[in-house]
């Protein structure tokens, strides 16, 4: 069970709710707090006061005064309206995010709405109910409206949603559990769409792939180095110490011990090379930096999901509008993560071609085994990783430096933060793609170089890799191959992380 307080939730907690199905609970401490800034809200729509969001159109809209009798159709109106998302629908753990952290920030009791509408959010998680909600629509200010609509208008059991792993009628669903349809009532409907959770949402399911696949391709880089028969020495941590770039010095360790005891290494100790190419010299300082990236988005994202970002907010008996609705925070941390992980697939496709090219390794070129020219081993796979890494170089243009005024001049400058984290989300694909091109051709290279075997740590993790590829002795399909390797690094942690343990 996890309980949300409106603080301290963390990506470990997203993890548990939107990917492995963990129930969640509203803290009590929270009740009261959230029903008084509702009592608030209920005081102004029986007074003279004009409140926007509260007795006022929306957006463009704000000077129209709305009487009493008709706030209530007011909420039910802009959950309707705001539902103008298209696409394909968003994947079921975004979603289940997006609710999470809404009624997380909501418990914060600064919303105006009602504890029992907070709790149908909460229901609706747990009965495993996930809104079916349109990728496309939001612009990231004011907030992400159109996916938080979207959720909302299956709150009054209207749209889809996923149940019981069928798309069905959002009524039928509720019905079927026994959840009354939400009647909002004065702010509500606006406070269940202004918001920047989607956004949230879609970074921490990145993040979650992200900090994964990194682990992986440190595996996959360690065993490119060792099959090239590169030097240990970039490796060792007087080099990084006098940098002071954490993530630097981390990914030296890792490899490092991945590397320990290799006989490989032990083969080629007083070799006559100098220096070996940056993808393999640098790969602490380029996965290093990736990695830091990673963790100081990982720190943002985590504010960012116990904060209040709706408008307006309520504060005792005043009313204050702002702008923390606007997803400028986390539109950066989405451009910045999805630079970071294109460079790690840029890194890792020059590995590639090192291994399958004759110009720059010793090992037989493109890998392929049997008559030279009648065999092309993995000489296409490298154009593979090449295609895929410079597609993710078109999508790391940063999503967040544009912007398109809406509604009417009112709402003149939006983030497109939804934009920069789908991107992300895109690049973490190709990337895993990449890394399991890698892994594969490393696999095979490594093969050339037996019997001396690389270090145990590292062989110790290839183990259950090398039970995925088929036996090789000349050209043939290698797809499947890849596929199998490909599902597996997107399936599985890294067995052996703290490998300088090893």
């Amino acid at each position: 069970m996890i309980t949300i307080r409106g603080s301290e939730l963390t990506l470990n907690d997203y993890v548990q709710v939107a990917i492995a199905g963990e129930t969640v609970e509203i803290s009590p401490s929270c009740f009261a707090l959230i029903n008084k800034s509702a009592r608030a809200v209920e005081s102004i729509v029986q007074s003279e006061d004009t409140v926007y969001g509260i007795n006022t159109g929306f957006g463009a809209l704000a000077t129209v005064k709305i009487s009493p009798e008709k706030t209530k159709e007011l909420q039910k109106n802009i959950i309707l309206s705001h539902a103008a998302g298209v696409g394909e629908p968003a994947p079921k753990e975004v979603v289940r995010g997006l609710m999470l952290f809404r009624a997380n920030s909501l418990s914060k009791g600064f919303s105006g709405i009602r504890l029992q509408t907070v709790q149908q959010l909460i229901d609706l998680l747990n009965a495993q109910i996930t809104p079916v909600v349109p990728q496309q629509g939001s612009v990231g200010a004011s907030g992400d409206l159109a996916p938080l609509a979207h959720v909302a208008m299956a709150m009054l059991g209207e749209g889809e949603v996923w149940y019981r792993g069928e798309r069905v009628p959002a009524l039928f669903a509720l019905k079927e559990t026994g959840i009354a349809p939400l009647e909002p009532i004065q702010k509500e409907g606006l406070a269940l769409l202004n918001g920047t959770q989607y956004i949230a949402s879609l970074l921490s399911y990145g993040l979650y792939k992200a900090f994964r696949l990194f682990d992986w391709s440190l595996v996959a880089a360690s065993a490119s180095v060792d099959s090239l028969k590169g030097s240990t020495d970039p490796f060792d941590p007087r080099i990084h110490e006098v940098r002071n770039h954490p993530g630097q010095g981390i990914v030296a360790k890792k490899i490092r011990g991945y590397l320990k005891d290799s006989e490989i290494r032990k083969s080629h100790e007083h070799c006559s090379k100098v220096q070996d190419a940056y993808s393999l010299r640098a790969i602490p300082q380029v996965l290093g930096a990736v990695y830091d990236t990673l963790l100081y988005a990982k720190s943002v994202l985590e504010r960012e999901i116990n904060s209040v970002t709706d408008n307006p907010l309520v504060f005792g008996e005043e009313v204050l509008s702002g702008g923390n609705f606007h997803g400028e925070p986390v539109a950066f941390i989405g451009d910045f993560c999805a630079i970071a992980m294109s460079e790690l697939g840029s890194i890792s496709e020059r590995r590639i071609d090192r291994m399958v090219n004759p110009l720059v390794s010793a090992l037989p070129a493109f890998l392929a085994r049997g008559e030279s020219g009648l065999n092309s081993g993995y000489m296409l796979w490298q154009y593979t990783a090449a295609a895929l890494a410079s597609e993710n170089k078109t999508l790391s243009f940063p999503a967040s430096v544009d912007s398109i005024p809406t509604s009417a001049y009112q709402e003149d400058h939006v983030s497109m933060g939804p934009i920069a984290a789908r991107k992300l989300l895109s690049i973490i694909e190709n990337d895993t793609k990449i890394v399991a091109i890698e892994l594969m051709v490393a696999l095979r290279a490594l093969e050339f170089l037996a019997p001396l075997q690389s270090g145990s740590a590292l062989m110790k993790t290839l183990e259950p890799l090398y039970g995925l590829l088929s036996p090789y002795q000349g050209d043939r399909f290698f797809g499947d191959d890849f596929e199998r390797l490909y599902r597996y690094i997107s399936e599985n942690e890294v067995p052996i992380k703290d490998s300088a343990d090893y």
